[in-house]
């Protein structure tokens, strides 16, 4: 059956961030909560599939195939999202096979999931990668890995509209620019078009220089046409994409404890982490007012529980 475009308008709340380090510095940060977007299909990944379902609607698409690791927030939202509207989806995933609590969500939601190995999912990047797949579904359309790219930076540029509904209940007539965790640059992307170069994004890059972020986020901007300003890069990677350690654990603890305020390990534990550098290190002069925004991606936080559990008691143990 073809898909039907989902009407459907959830909405995230706008919550101050109260953490000792800010009130030091004088810097006011309200966070963006898309985590609370939607019990499962939450973060900035809805924006980013909302194209790719008008696109498959248009088309006459009965679902969409992607790519995705096995804790992957993209593939999580895809198959949920497919589950809630009633739409196939497939799941091409990186590795041998695997069982996580996202690999188990994604089954349970009816995603049709095909290992690629590690030879295999490196193969993604050929101009053919899609021919045999959609030999074997070609009732589906593909969606690159992540879902990134200008149709979906500009669904984005509605998470800025969202905010700004907001601000008056803080008592902010104005802020003056947004901090967020990048994997792709895509939702960075999508802040910086909505912007218009009037408030800078800072970009706390989760995954380490060289990966990705430094290109695509400028080659997005200037497929619409947009000059390569209005953003500034930061490398929040804490040398690797999966890589824990104690201070990480630690900042996520004392978010939780002083703000109550959930984060992963990944990619808001980061930039909440570099965000507290960049504030102690006196780089915003008090009175600054940032948005942050929180990219949801929980779900993925339960294959690290224990580990984040014993680096936040180290840290605990030995502060210094």
């Amino acid at each position: 059956m073809p898909i039907a475009l989902p009407h459907w308008q959830p909405s995230a709340p706008l919550q101050p961030l109260r953490l000792d380090w800010l009130a030091r510095a004088g810097v006011e940060v309200a966070v963006l909560r898309l985590d609370l977007l939607d019990p499962l299909i939450s973060g900035n990944k809805w924006f980013k599939l909302k194209p790719h379902i008008a696109t498959a609607a248009a088309a006459g698409a009965h679902g969409l195939i992607s790519l995705g690791g096995a804790h992957s927030n993209h593939l999580h939202a895809l198959a949920a999202a497919g589950h809630r509207f009633g739409f196939v989806t497939v799941g091409l995933l990186r590795g041998e096979a695997q069982d996580t609590p996202t690999v188990r969500d994604l089954q349970d939601f009816g995603m049709h999931l095909h290992w690629l190995g590690y030879g295999g999912y490196r193969q993604r990047h050929r101009a053919d990668f899609w021919d045999d797949w959609l030999a074997r579904y070609p009732a589906l359309l593909p969606v690159n890995e992540g879902g990134g790219g200008l149709l979906a930076a500009r669904a984005c540029a509605e998470i800025v509209e969202m905010a700004q509904a907001q601000l008056s209940m803080l008592g902010w007539r104005d802020y003056h620019g947004w901090w967020l965790a990048a994997g792709t640059g895509t939702t960075a992307a999508g802040l910086v078009l909505a912007e218009r170069g009037e408030r800078m994004v800072h970009v706390a890059m989760a995954v380490p220089s060289g990966h990705g972020v430094e290109q695509q986020l400028p080659a997005i901007l200037a497929e619409a046409g947009q000059g390569d300003a209005g953003y500034r890069l930061l490398d929040a990677s804490r040398g690797g994409f999966g890589r824990l350690d104690a201070a990480l654990a630690g900042c996520i603890r004392d978010c939780e404890l002083q703000a109550e305020l959930p984060l992963e390990p990944l990619y808001t534990g980061k930039a909440m982490l570099a965000l507290r550098g960049e504030v102690e290190a006196g780089y915003f002069a008090p009175g600054t007012r940032l948005l942050m925004l929180h990219t949801g991606g929980l779900q993925g936080r339960r294959a690290m529980a224990q580990r984040l559990d014993e680096l936040a008691a180290t840290c605990a143990a030995h502060p210094d």
